[in-house]
């Protein structure tokens, strides 16, 4: 099979995943995903298994395998269903992250999976936006199991109704949720147009075929690496509860043409909502092997890429939690360490490719009242590369979203924006600097609550080959003459005229000066 014939079928396949996240994009009523791009989407097999992928977001992408594998086995799927699920414990991220599934057939036969994951930017729970200082499931919002939204092509109404009264802002919510099914549509009108082009045969052809050219290109990587393992371990700040040294360790084994990657030696789980999801934690272990295979080329990321990588994980820990703890910050934060970690023990198997730490963390912000909510996320500095400085400013590994434009924001909440900056002399120094955090100021108009979860705010993003760390992150709140510096989780309420100020980690630099 020609090389070129490959390529098209790649491409071909990932323009109808691209395409899905265009049309949510442009008929969302959320901010979130309107304007910050907070959503991922991706093309299944029928058995489960990913075929091709937008360029969305790393932590959504590499959990939706996960996903499928739990959800597929659950129903006897027919044309016109899709279902609709938030469960972190059931391949899902965090609450807020709503996966809609449609199975697609061809002449009664079963041929593809179409998924679509969106951050709404809220799911009910104790407080505004769904992102908060928790200590179980039930106070961060609702949880869906795996069910019908649609069942052969009827909208379960009731289920959809009481749902969305459970939410702040229940029309935003709908008008998401409609968002993301005229985009499982469209992926389904052009899935139907290449079958009508190439026929099903030849698609079911070229998805097997893409598998298995991605993962002989992921085994020639583990082959080019020294027999043998590296380990590494960084910390999480704190559970949000208290203050506490949180190891995540991983012990990364290369052997013949397969990798072996164990968590087994991280914390227990916490408290607090730093727990990450098993799908998670693999989604981050996922997206540095993917970025390794991209220094030899670009590859079609499929569930081929994934096979020769086995992730060992503990029950019971930071990194594979149990129900029904709180999971939010896990998704946005405990996965930024997971890469932090998974890089710091990869310098040593490529030590001429790996860069240093970046930010290390979303520096989540959460606003709003029982009316409405809002939320985003800040970039801060990467990590500084061998020959090459850090890009400043910008968001880094797990997230890939942007930043919710000022006009957007003031125009649609009582809230402006004093600042948005850089952070000048953030990043390390070295040979090659880190790039510089971001520092970003809000007025606000009306009493609010406001959730924080950010980390890097006690351990600095590292540095490597004699680089220094990025500067930690700070959290300001000025209320009349008094200014408080915050810790990197809360929850509080703020009054008119009271100013929050982010200042997010700048990268580590890379090499002696």
């Amino acid at each position: 099979m020609k090389a070129i014939e490959l390529e098209i079928f790649n491409k071909l396949f990932s323009a109808v995943a691209e395409e899905m996240g265009i049309v949510l994009r442009r008929s969302a009523f959320s901010p979130n995903i309107r304007e910050r791009c907070d959503f991922s989407c991706a093309i299944f097999d029928e058995e489960g298994e990913l075929i091709a992928q937008a360029s969305h977001i790393p932590v959504h992408l590499g959990a939706m395998p996960s996903t499928m594998e739990s959800v597929k086995p659950l129903f006897d799927w027919k044309p016109g269903d899709v279902v609709i699920t938030n469960d972190p414990f059931s391949g899902g991220t965090h609450l807020p992250d709503l996966t809609l599934i449609k199975p697609i057939f061809f002449k009664d036969t079963l041929t593809f999976f179409l998924v679509v994951r969106a951050h709404h930017a809220d799911v009910g729970g104790r407080y505004a936006g769904s992102m908060a200082v928790t200590s179980s499931l039930e106070e961060e919002g609702v949880l869906i199991k795996p069910t019908y939204l649609i069942r052969e092509n009827r909208l379960e109404e009731n289920f959809l109704n009481s749902l969305l009264r459970k939410f702040r802002n229940p029309k935003e919510r709908e008008g998401d949720f409609k968002a993301q099914l005229f985009s499982l549509k469209r992926g389904e009108n052009r899935l139907r147009e290449l079958a009508l082009n190439y026929g099903i045969s030849k698609l079911k052809e070229m998805a097997s075929a893409l598998k298995e050219y991605s993962f002989k290109a992921m085994s020639t990587l583990l082959r080019s690496v020294p027999l043998g393992s590296y380990t590494f371990t960084d910390y999480l700040d704190d559970d949000g509860f208290e203050i506490k040294d949180i190891p995540i360790t991983v012990k990364i084994t290369f052997k013949e043409e397969e990798v072996l990657v164990d968590f087994t030696s991280s914390a227990s789980q916490v408290r607090g909502c730093l727990n990450a999801p098993r799908a998670v934690t693999y989604s981050a272990v996922y997206y540095v092997f993917l970025s390794l295979l991209n220094t030899l080329g670009d590859f079609p990321i499929n569930q081929g890429c994934f096979k020769p990588i086995k992730i060992i994980t503990k029950p019971g820990t930071i990194v594979d939690p149990l129900p029904p703890c709180a999971v939010a910050g896990g998704n946005v934060e405990t996965s930024q360490r997971l890469v932090d970690v998974l890089l710091g023990a990869l310098t040593l198997a490529f030590p001429e490719i790996i860069p240093s730490a970046s930010c290390g963390t979303m520096n989540n912000v959460a606003i709003g009242n029982n009316l409405w909510a809002y939320y985003e996320t800040i970039g801060g500095g990467m990590g500084a590369r061998p020959g090459k400085d850090g890009l400043s400013g910008v968001h880094t590994h797990m997230t890939n979203t942007l930043n919710t434009p000022v006009e957007a924001l003031e125009h649609d909440y009582p809230i402006r924006i004093e600042r948005y900056s850089l952070r000048k002399n953030s990043g390390g120094l070295g040979k090659f600097k880190g790039g510089e955090g971001l520092i970003r100021e809000y007025l606000f108009l009306e009493k609010l609550s406001v959730c924080l979860l950010s980390e890097r705010r006690r351990y600095s993003p590292y540095g490597l080959k004699g680089g220094k760390p990025g500067a930690k992150g700070e959290n300001w709140l000025i209320r009349k003459e008094e200014t408080l510096l915050l810790p990197g989780k809360i929850n509080l309420l703020v009054n008119p005229g009271d100013r929050l100020i982010i200042m997010t980690p700048g990268g580590g630099g890379w090499g002696e000066l």
